[in-house]
């Protein structure tokens, strides 16, 4: 939902996390081989997966890149071993300006978006930079 802010003959409209977040949300289990997990992103050509763990948590293209700058075998490396455990979420509501203050602030680029217990999709830095400039 955007809102429309009319202020000193400027408008202006405040986009919110529903309306740039991508969907459907790819998740991978803890299990997978980092292999498997870079192989989903590349097919969806995407930077970052959920992690069915309970809470949520996160495996992004630089975990993977790291472990295997650092000799790790990603065909038996698993996820569970370089994922972000128990990560920040995100409303649908939320304003995209509130969403990168929370993301420069954690020092983060992916948030999952959730609505109560459902997982919605996925907004990225990259999607608040190219809604935002």
């Amino acid at each position: 939902m955007s809102v429309v802010v009319i202020s000193y003959g400027v408008t202006t409209v405040n986009r919110t996390v529903e309306d740039v977040m991508s969907t459907p949300l790819e998740i991978v289990s803890k299990d997978a081989t980092l292999t498997e997990a870079a192989t989903a992103m590349r097919d969806k050509d995407i930077n970052a997966l959920v992690v069915s763990t309970d809470p949520p948590s996160i495996v992004t293209s630089t975990d993977i890149v790291a472990s295997a700058a650092e000799g790790h075998d990603p065909t038996t490396k698993q996820v569970s071993d370089v994922m972000t455990k128990s990560v920040e979420t995100v409303p649908p509501e939320l304003y995209l300006e509130e969403v990168a203050a929370m993301m420069t602030n954690f020092g983060i680029n992916h948030l999952p978006v959730v609505d109560g217990d459902d997982f919605l999709g996925m907004i990225s830095s990259t999607d608040i930079t190219s809604e935002l400039s």
